[in-house]
């Protein structure tokens, strides 16, 4: 009896699924686009290079049973590489060859007669322009997800494959469980990816970047005494040995940098850190001389040298590991790093995998006191650059010359570039102007650019790269008159900008806890932000770090450690018309106070130095405090950017630069006056009043002698 109730409940839910998938799938469509709204659009569309890799793609799903299994239903594809980086290498943007899409975040699904694309709020437009027609295009925050599209698209027992080398193993798992459970679908490995088969020998080799070696002088501590202090916390775990797959995780731990990825000085390889060896896994022709010297690699035979070997034979030594060691670490989920790929965990022995937040995540996170020096020093030099390009923008746009958001764009990358120590850019530049500055997520492109003129507000958010630090900073300037709402919209956010700034708080309190510092002037205006308040910033390293996320969302919270920096970026966005966004990078300072429990206090001191935009602040709205924190920013200005501007010899930028942070008065508002205060005033002026008559009656008086 017990065994036909299961029998015909599990008919029961294949019927469900079967009927559900049938009736879904035609409701389940993506976001409708201009261009693609008459089905006759979509048939008279000329054939192009992406469409005809689609039909590819298809063809080698189907002969799949011919190289190594039975054929896959649908393919996922991820914008990830092996290492699970957003910008990845030109040989590894899978996502981009198949679809045209060229934003760096995305990922996609093809079945035999439908292909859907899911890109974040950023990229929904320039998805739109590039897309052809046969792709559905999804919001990746929206109600569909590419799980419940492929249960709409696909019969129960069908199969969905993947190349487990770019999928984090957290989310293969996840994947895995939802598609069997919730759609009776099969998740496959597809080791040999598809879209490199393909993709064949046009794809671009890998590139003959250098590795560098990062000097002390900027990291502040030899690679010696990291793996020492990584191998005391691997013992303290009892781990006999960890495979590091995170790109900034390896160029840290070893003081190496490469130019492997766009915007983050890091090269590809896999670091195997054991307490009687470490290996380096790395593409050979990228190593120099002075790298080997570096790592003691020429003649490795004690465990404080590096061995290095090529990039694909980890995949080889890994099978002796796994006989080798009791218990290995594997970097799992923190924040903003997705943890090691499915293809490494599942590689070793599962009874050995020890899954684990990454240790060199927070020994990268707390800098040292050079690394701390520098992170200060290149922010003197990158708000030199901010200076020097918005006093030409000014000075030209007065002159009548016409600007766009891309002519901006380049300009602000060309002054960065420009400065001492710099290694080009930490994230690609945005510049939104008008109705684009609403937007949140905006990437500014050929296909969105705009003129920008004197009737708006315009959003620069940049950062750089240099050789002592990292930098990342958001600007809101306008050319003409800002109407009121702009400038109360601008001082709410620099007030939330200030309120975190001058927090004092104990050590023990969460960064989710502090969000609401800086959205509560914005939340005054019975408006909000879509966006995290704050991220951790790394050294000459990814401009976005754990583990700190300042968002009341986070659903991993770790405590503010003295040493880690990270930004600060209120926004304010009315949808359609103009937005606001102002980001400083702060660093986390011990204010030298214990409470009784013991419990440390801890503090924030700014490290960018970039002017606000006076014509945008409303000093009615601020506090005595508050324009005291500005008048002393701006002073800090002054002093710091003013030096430099002075040795570069940039007397424009520096003539703007004094103009913008002019003094402003700090008087109290009337409402804030008591009664004591008034009576104090009375008898201050009555007393004044007897000294003048007396200063009369004995001038009166010495003139009648």
């Amino acid at each position: 009896m017990h065994s036909a109730y299961i029998w015909w409940a599990a008919l029961y839910m294949v019927l469900c699924s079967v009927l559900f998938s049938e009736c879904f799938a035609a409701r389940l469509t993506g976001i409708e686009r201009e261009s693609c709204s008459y089905r006759k659009g979509k048939v008279l569309q000329p054939v192009s290079v992406n469409r005809l890799r689609l039909q590819e793609l298809r063809e080698q799903m189907l002969i799949r049973a011919t190289i190594e299994g039975p054929e896959i239903d649908a393919y996922i594809i991820p914008s990830y590489d092996e290492h699970q980086n957003e910008e990845v290498a030109e040989r590894d943007q899978r996502l981009q060859y198949l679809t045209g899409f060229t934003g760096s975040n995305g990922m996609a699904a093809v079945t035999a007669k439908h292909a859907a694309l899911w890109v974040n709020d950023r990229y929904i437009r320039q998805a739109s322009g590039e897309l052809n027609c046969e792709w559905d295009l999804f919001h990746s925050a929206g109600n569909v997800s590419i799980l419940d599209w492929l249960g709409s698209m696909l019969k129960p027992e069908m199969r969905v494959g993947a190349d487990p080398h770019l999928i984090p193993f957290a989310v293969w798992r996840q994947w895995e469980k939802e598609l069997y459970f919730k759609h009776f679908l099969y998740l496959v490995k597809v080791n040999n990816n598809l879209i490199d088969v393909i993709w064949g020998a046009s794809r671009p080799p890998v590139e003959d970047n250098r590795i560098r070696v990062h000097e002390t002088r900027y990291s502040g501590e030899k690679w010696k005494s990291k793996i020492t202090a990584l191998r005391s916390t691997l013992r303290n775990m009892n781990c006999d040995a960890m495979v590091v797959t995170s790109l900034p995780e390896i160029a840290y731990i070893l003081n190496l940098r490469g130019s492997d990825i766009p915007y983050t000085p890091v090269f590809k390889g896999y670091l195997v850190v054991a307490h009687d060896r470490i290996i380096l896994y790395t593409h050979e022709n990228k190593m120099r001389l002075d790298v080997e010297i570096h790592l003691e690699s020429g003649f490795c035979y004690n465990d404080m040298c590096v061995s290095v070997k090529d990039y694909h034979v980890i995949w080889r030594d890994i099978r002796t590991f796994s006989q080798l060691w009791k218990r290995v670490l594997i970097p799992a989920h923190c924040i903003f790093d997705l943890g090691a790929s499915e293809a490494i965990h599942s590689a070793f022995n599962r009874t050995i995998v020890y899954e684990a937040i990454s240790p060199i995540i927070f020994m990268k996170a707390q800098k040292n006191s050079v690394e701390r020096a520098g992170m200060h020093t290149a922010h003197i030099r990158d708000a030199a650059a901010m200076c020097d390009v918005m006093s030409y923008l000014e000075e030209r746009f007065a002159l009548g010359d016409a600007w766009t958001e891309m002519k901006i764009k380049r300009e602000v990358d060309r002054s960065r570039k420009s400065q001492d120590h710099s290694e080009g850019l930490s994230f690609s530049t945005v510049v939104a102007f008008g109705p684009h500055s609403s937007l949140p997520y905006y990437a500014p492109s050929n296909i969105t650019d705009i003129e920008v003129t004197d009737e708006s507000t315009l959003v620069i958010d940049s950062g750089g790269q240099y050789l002592d630090g990292t930098t990342d900073v958001a600007r809101t300037f306008h050319f003409g008159e800002p109407t009121e709402e702009m400038k109360k919209a601008y001082t709410n956010v620099l007030a939330g900008i200030i309120r975190l700034s001058t927090l004092k708080f104990p050590e023990n309190i969460w960064p989710s806890e502090l969000d609401a510092f800086s959205r509560s002037s914005v939340w005054d205006s019975m408006s909000d932000y879509p966006h995290a308040t704050g991220h951790g910033i790394g050294s000459y390293s990814s401009v976005r770090e754990s583990p700190i996320d300042i968002s009341y969302t986070a659903k991993q919270r770790f405590n503010f450690k003295e040493g880690y920096f990270f930004s600060n970026e209120p926004g304010f966005y009315k949808n359609g018309d103009f937005g606001i966004r102002l980001e400083n990078v702060l660093e986390v300072v011990d204010t030298g106070h214990t409470h009784p429990s013991g419990v440390r206090f801890l503090k924030f001191q700014g490290v960018t130095l970039v002017p606000y935009e006076p014509k945008l602040i409303d000093k009615t709205l601020l506090s005595v405090p508050q324009k005291r924190w500005l008048n002393e920013y701006n002073a800090k200005i002054r002093e710091l950017v003013g030096e430099e501007l002075k040795r570069q010899s940039n007397m424009p930028a520096f003539y703007w630069m004094m103009n913008k942070t002019r003094h402003i008065r700090e008087y109290l508002p009337r409402e804030e006056y008591n009664g004591e205060n008034d009576k104090n005033i009375a008898d201050y002026l009555k007393s004044y009043k007897l000294i003048v008559f007396i200063v009369l009656v004995c001038s009166q008086a010495f003139y009648l002698m």
